[in-house]
């Protein structure tokens, strides 16, 4: 390095430099969309071949076996050709029969298929996949996913919402397939999911909408908090206290890229106080997340007082560049429809979780066992 540096003069080595750098990320990004688009041509590729056989073998215009003897022909054809064994073919039908009714608004190539003298290529090639039931963002994640992901979610998924989760977790965090079946197995989406909030109505942004919904869970543990008594869980403040002297495990518990501002956050508005439980700011989101906590039962009324926090967190503490602030109400219980109609007229986005403390048992659990004056007649 030394020597190519001494045959250039300092200000010309440094643009040489500077020439190399922009050249390396051209042929990185040159890369990375090519990538893409060989990726994207694979999926449209299976989706509408499988279209083809899905429809032969399910009309009855093949027999048993039919799949496996395309395959052999195939790989005898072609030699060296990977990726359409008998079982990924097979895969690849369910992949077109799951997505089918999200492709359905595409042309049709039913009327092709009724002739059997219609060559597989005449209706694979330069058929595009598009649908009005994905956002534009959420049809490119769709695919930038290789198709061993998309296999592995289908076959552990049921609803749009949930594969949707996973195929943009895959392409955005660059999943390998181990550990998207970590995630499968684990249930990250139920985990990661909060059940109900207005986001869908108060984000606009795609991104930053998706993002928001996956930042909070539906249900959260918080095994470090320490009550002697089962009364204190009636003050919110005592549960308070145990979040902030343990943080360090409440953060661990809430979820990455959350910093803690603070709690009892003073905001004064026309010389009265107001008190925000615990405030974050969220690194991802870029915007402070204000959290309520509530003893007991979610109450309509909460909404509206975390709404007043929301809009004066924004006018007073958020700065210009930072997205409008987040709130969550976390309560040991609430009514799906009563969270419907608080938030229904709200103009902030806010969430509501559920949040579970190992001093009592669950009352899943706490039902199946026997009740202990039972227990101590049947001994």
């Amino acid at each position: 390095m030394d020597i190519i540096a001494s045959s250039h003069s300092q200000s010309e080595y440094s643009d040489i430099l500077i020439a190399v750098k922009e050249i390396k990320k051209a042929i990185i990004e040159s890369r990375y969309q090519l990538a893409k688009l060989v990726n994207k041509q694979a999926i449209t590729l299976y989706y509408n071949i499988d279209e083809y056989v899905s429809y032969r073998s399910r009309k009855g215009h093949w027999g048993t076996g039919a799949i496996k003897t395309i395959s052999i022909l195939l790989r005898q054809e072609l030699p060296g050709l990977k990726g359409f064994s008998e079982t990924s073919i097979k895969d690849m039908r369910i992949f077109f029969e799951q997505w089918q009714s999200i492709f359905e608004n595409r042309q049709s190539v039913t009327a092709d298929l009724e002739s059997s003298l219609v060559p597989v290529g005449e209706f694979v090639i330069n058929r595009q996949l598009t649908t009005a039931d994905l956002t534009a963002e959420q049809l490119e994640l769709f695919f930038t996913v290789p198709f061993t992901h998309h296999r592995e979610i289908l076959r552990r998924t049921s609803t749009l919402n949930e594969r949707m989760f996973y195929i943009g977790k895959c392409a955005t965090e660059f999943w390998q397939v181990p550990k998207l079946k970590y995630a499968l197995t684990e249930g990250l989406y139920d985990k990661e999911k909060i059940q109900l909030t207005n986001f869908p109505q108060i984000i606009p942004e795609d991104k930053l909408r998706i993002k928001a919904l996956e930042a909070f869970k539906n249900n959260y543990l918080f095994d470090f908090v320490d009550l002697e008594d089962d009364s204190d869980i009636l003050d919110e403040r005592v549960l308070e206290t145990q979040i902030v002297k343990n943080i360090k495990n409440f953060i661990m518990a809430f979820g990455q890229d959350f910093a803690f501002m603070g709690n009892q956050y003073r905001l004064t508005v026309d010389e009265e106080d107001l008190f925000v439980d615990l405030l974050f700011y969220h690194r991802g989101l870029r915007c402070l997340v204000a959290v309520e906590l509530k003893s007991g039962k979610f109450k309509g009324a909460y909404a509206g007082q975390l709404n007043t926090y929301l809009s004066a967190l924004d006018d007073l503490v958020r700065r210009p560049d930072e997205n409008p602030s987040i709130g969550l109400i976390l309560c040991k219980e609430k009514s799906d429809k009563m969270v419907e109609y608080a938030f229904r007229n709200t103009t902030t986005p806010m969430g509501v979780a559920t949040y579970t403390l190992t001093s009592k048992l669950p009352k899943q659990y706490s039902e199946a066992l026997p009740n202990p004056d039972d227990l101590a007649k049947l001994l």
